[in-house]
């Protein structure tokens, strides 16, 4: 016997009190909703848990009880940089995140348009997603999915430029004794390589993953590639350690390359991370660290990057948790700046072929008129020798 859920849809109320608006995300494991707080007023993102549909009732319940150990292991951080979560509710049988909203776009999605991140600005994000991560692990969190996918960055009003770690949903608290059934969880592009030779993960292994996702904003690929039709040979060179040389990483090759070092106990911590990266974005940008952590993304004129700003319709960003065998596409190929400026002008082009054709008039009509001021100056010349 299987479960089935109502669709939800605009304006429906979830739990009595979430007012659904629009879909914003879709994810392996849950779409995720913009919605209004009517108790208190106030806008909410709300991640329904989808996989529930055509599930069989027996495993209904731990499908809950996922949903409820994400709600928990977020709820315990509290940082600037990581999405907070308000709520978890049951509406329809069916588990509901609520968590704060952000109108934002993804790091991966701006990759998609801009091709690659200077590396001061990737160090900026990096150092602010440690800043999180390192107050996490003091509190036992292992995020196991840190990528482009899950990092946001504000894009309007005063918030625009505000960096934002988001889900949890197969994060474990140190001292969770789950069992995995021998699955390994997370994104195989972003994976340390002891995990993808079996070891759990651990905080080292975060500070891989972020280490794999600063460069990708770098390099606008994974260190590793992103191969959907062979996993295997993409985790055969996950697990060799066998990462593309950087070519433009610039000030920050270094940090980078000791964040991707394969051995876990040669890493940085991750409060390390924090620090050197802070230090380095505010060496570049003649400014403190303490403004690196905690302002927004900026170049050294202080003012927010044009790819951090909104776009009048901004792409779909993928977000969300999937289930321990989900084993993700690669991202869209992103486009380099050079090829986005040539669409326009091929667009030019073609209006221009397009247009009716000119008069001769419109299309010589200058020469015409120059031709005829020099006519009248030689004739001027030839009566004054006359006279």
């Amino acid at each position: 016997m299987t479960t089935q859920q109502t669709v939800p849809g605009p304006d429906r109320l979830v739990a009595g009190r979430y007012r659904l608006r629009s879909r914003i995300a879709e994810g392996g494991m849950g779409s995720v909703w913009s919605a209004k707080d009517e108790l208190l007023g106030r806008e909410v993102a709300v991640k329904r848990i989808v996989s529930l549909d055509d599930v069989p009732a027996e495993n209904v319940a731990d499908i809950r009880a996922k949903a409820l150990h994400e709600g928990r292991i977020a709820s315990k951080l509290a940082h600037d940089n990581a999405i907070a979560v308000h709520d978890v509710v049951l509406d329809d049988g069916t588990p509901w995140l609520v968590m704060e909203y952000v109108p934002s776009r993804s790091v991966a999605q701006i990759l998609h348009t801009v091709g690659h991140l200077d590396p001061i600005e990737a160090a900026q994000i990096g150092a602010q997603i440690a800043a999180a991560m390192a107050v996490a692990h003091n509190a036992g969190i292992i995020h196991r999915d840190i990528k482009p996918g899950n990092i946001l960055i504000a894009s309007i009003g005063r918030d625009a430029g505000l960096v934002k770690l988001t889900d949890f949903g197969i994060a474990q608290h140190r001292a969770d004794h789950t069992d995995d059934s021998g699955l390994v969880s997370g994104t195989p592009a972003y994976f340390a390589p002891e995990v993808a030779r079996g070891a759990p993960h651990s905080e080292a292994s975060d500070v891989y993953t972020l280490g794999s996702t600063i460069y990708t904003m770098v390099e606008g690929q994974p260190p590793f590639g992103a191969d959907d039709e062979d996993i295997s040979a993409l985790l055969d060179r996950v697990a060799r350690a066998q990462i593309r040389p950087p070519s433009n990483a610039g000030l920050l090759q270094d940090e980078l390359l000791a964040m991707l070092t394969p051995s876990p106990v040669r890493r940085p911590t991750m409060a390390q991370v924090r620090d050197r990266l802070a230090l380095l974005v505010a060496t570049a940008n003649r400014t403190t660290p303490e403004h690196v952590l905690t302002g927004r993304i900026s170049r050294p004129d202080g003012h927010t990057p044009l790819w951090a700003l909104a776009t009048p319709e901004p792409p779909r960003m993928k977000t969300g948790s999937f289930p321990r065998s989900y084993v993700p596409a690669p991202p869209p190929q992103p486009r380099s700046t050079l090829a986005g400026a040539a669409g326009p002008a091929s667009a030019l082009v073609a209006a221009a072929g397009d247009s009716p054709k000119r008069s001769v008039w419109q299309q010589h009509g200058t020469a015409i008129t120059i031709a005829a001021i020099l006519v009248g100056i030689l004739l001027l010349l030839v009566a004054t020798l006359l006279l």
